[in-house]
């Protein structure tokens, strides 16, 4: 399965500066394997005898914000559930090469680690999976061949978990998917972007013409 791979993001910089992405400067393709700025919260405050003004009467407790970007709940996925309760262990995949080595195993899948953790406030979380092959037989990600919009779909790791609701599902042409589905896209709002292979497979051609893209957005934030 072929699949076009994105450079990965630079961690180290990141760790500098939490919430700062770099932009996606190169695009490959190979015939290889499948491949803030944030406010701080406001905290609630307590009333005593110190916080009545002279009248009398007590000041009202702040509103609770939500949490900052950065004290958000962010997690490297585990395992990913899909409806009927089918779960996979998911493997972090590196690019080597400008290839997205995802496992060979076709019953687990590989989170991209140039990608967002789920969980973060921006970004994609990427997860690629074989929809099959000739050892291993049918794939973990032949299911995503039956997904559909509505769909909830979750990540876990530890104690962790975040659920996504699937808003879209779509078939891209091979040569098109890291230029026109913005699949690999690491700017925006956080949602989960599932990739697999789809159409017809052509040995000669290096394997399926197309990739299957299901994009899926959190419902409220990870814990």
């Amino acid at each position: 399965m072929t699949l076009p791979v994105v450079q990965s993001r630079t961690r180290r910089l990141q760790r500098r500066r939490p919430g700062l992405r770099r932009s996606i400067v190169s695009v490959l393709c190979a015939v290889a394997c499948l491949c803030g700025c944030t406010a701080q919260a406001t905290p609630g405050l307590s009333t005593s005898n110190r916080d009545k003004p002279q009248g009398g009467s007590p000041v009202a407790p702040a509103r609770q914000g939500k949490p900052a970007a950065s004290q958000r709940i962010q997690f490297i996925p585990e395992h990913l559930t899909l409806p009927g309760n089918a779960s996979a262990a998911v493997l972090p995949a590196a690019t080597v090469d400008g290839v997205l080595r995802v496992p060979e195993n076709v019953r687990h899948v590989g989170w991209w680690d140039g990608s967002a953790r789920a969980g973060e406030p921006f970004g994609s979380t990427v997860i690629a999976g074989h929809v099959d092959s000739d050892t291993g037989g049918i794939g973990f990600f032949a299911r995503l061949l039956r997904a559909k919009v509505g769909d909830t779909l979750t990540l876990r790791a530890d104690s962790h978990r975040l659920t996504y609701r699937v808003t879209a599902v779509k078939k891209v042409a091979r040569r098109a998917l890291a230029t026109e589905s913005q699949a690999f896209k690491q700017t925006g709002p956080h949602r989960l972007v599932l990739i697999t292979c789809t159409g017809d497979f052509h040995r000669d051609r290096g394997g399926y013409d197309s990739n299957l893209v299901v994009v899926a957005t959190p419902l409220g934030l990870a814990r």
